[in-house]
């Protein structure tokens, strides 16, 4: 008789659902606010001397010729440059070369050799283009016939200075390069999140440069200012503006660089994410009873914690009558990480949920729901975020042997979890480093 007792209590239990479950969101959810707050994106840039000084071969010619006055006629002079020698100090580049010059007198020709040295400052413009201002010309010459001459037809000044035009005019593209950076990362990069699909997007706001570093090249270190966000599902922002002019500060942080990036998450797509705990739509929990399952999983919002609802059904055999069991249960929790996993520790069930499970505590699958719904929501992102890792290391490197970047993601880590109306926030702190270099060194070696 007791049997009966309780399946009619069972019975009368499963209409009963509803009245005491937590209130449901706002029929118009806010939309997905990430609000990231600017971080930097940092780039050690280094330019060898020998890739300096073949980019100055390429730019100052290696012969020139002109004419000047001399006894009311014009007189042709030609030179011939020698190879270049690139070397730094006291914050300059000093560019020497010997010069054979050829003067046509009027009796006879001259060849006449001397040595040429400039020195000059290095610059990076807001262009991104390497430059040499305020230089230095110095000549000199051994040869006595050189100096006459050279009071009349001031070849001296003439060479140094057809050479001292090209240094001035030389000009080393850094764009290129940071451009291409800069388009990879303000694209959105996919974000599969098992059933759901997010995007990070790191817009950037603009670059800074550090002054240059010279030692036996040229090295500097730049800095994107990017306000990175993640959206699920995918909410990308407005098409982004070209490469920002480049502002010279007096100081970049230099090494590994941490960027905190928001991911914004709505509760409909953390609920398709539950996908993945359920087959076909379905969880079968109980062992007792094999046909009695789980589905229609709802997640969302009140009052600061979590409700997960679930739709209970299947038959339940007892005394030889089979009993379908119809209705919705309502587990709330607070949501906490854990070693990179989002979780429910303290789910528990609602009153008119307890009062439920009271009746179907003698099937002994009062606690088998909990349990099983703690692993649902149990969301382990560290094979996700070793995928996003891999993927933003191999965005951030590339190029050729002549130049190249190369970046390396070390570290994903969630921080700081905060619930709203229709999404959920969690911080992801990232730890990379990124580094470019003129010819193309050895890339960055990717965490393990």
């Amino acid at each position: 008789m007791s049997r009966w007792i309780f399946l009619l209590t069972l019975l009368a239990g499963c209409t009963r659902f509803g009245p005491l479950y937590p209130s449901r969101p706002a029929a118009h959810p806010s939309p997905l606010v990430a609000d990231p707050s600017p971080s930097r994106v940092n780039i050690h840039v280094s330019l060898s001397g020998a890739a300096l000084r073949a980019s100055l071969e390429e730019a100052v010619p290696k012969t020139g010729e002109g004419s000047f006055s001399l006894l009311g006629s014009e007189r042709p002079y030609h030179w011939t440059r020698g190879p270049l020698e690139v070397s730094f100090g006291a914050g300059r580049i000093v560019v020497k070369t010997s010069v054979a010059s050829n003067i046509e007198l009027p009796i006879s020709s001259v060849d006449l050799p001397f040595d040429l040295q400039i020195s000059a400052e290095p610059v990076i413009n807001t262009e991104y283009a390497l430059k040499l201002q305020a230089t230095d010309v110095a000549v000199h010459s051994d040869d006595r016939r050189l100096r006459v001459v050279d009071q009349v037809a001031g070849v001296f000044e003439r060479v140094s200075h057809e050479i001292d035009a090209k240094l001035h005019a030389f000009s080393y593209e850094l764009k290129p390069l940071l451009e291409e950076s800069y388009n990879r990362v303000k694209k959105p990069l996919d974000l599969p999140m098992g059933d759901a699909q997010g995007c990070a997007e790191l817009r950037v706001l603009g670059v800074e440069a550090a002054p240059l570093i010279l030692a036996d090249g040229v090295e500097k270190d730049f800095a994107l200012v990017v306000a990175p966000s993640v959206t699920i599902p995918c909410a990308p922002l407005p098409e982004a503006q070209p490469l920002p002019p480049l502002a010279n500060v007096a100081m970049v942080p230099t090494g590994p660089f941490t960027v905190t990036i928001p991911v914004v998450a709505s509760y409909a797509e953390l609920t398709r994410g539950l996908g993945a705990a359920f087959t076909d739509g379905k969880l079968f929990f109980s062992a007792e009873h094999p046909k009695l399952y789980l589905e229609k999983p709802e997640l969302y919002e009140a009052s600061g914690a979590l409700v997960l609802r679930l739709h209970i059904a299947g038959p339940v055999h007892e005394l030889g009558i089979d009993t379908d069991i119809n209705g919705d249960l309502y587990l709330v929790g607070h949501p906490a990480l854990e070693d990179n996993e989002i979780a429910l520790p303290d789910l528990e069930p609602t009153i008119e949920t307890s009062n439920f499970l009271l009746q179907l505590k003698a099937l002994s699958d009062s606690e088998r729901i909990k349990a099983e719904a703690k692993k649902a929501l149990r969301l382990d992102l560290t094979e996700r975020l070793r995928a996003v890792r891999g993927k933003l290391s191999s965005e951030l490197t590339f190029g050729t042997p002549k130049q190249c970047l190369a970046g390396a993601v070390n570290k994903l880590e969630l921080t700081e979890l905060h619930t709203h109306e229709s999404y959920l926030r969690v911080n992801v702190v990232v730890t990379a480093q990124a580094s470019a270099s003129s010819p193309c060194s050895s890339p960055l070696p990717a965490a393990p």
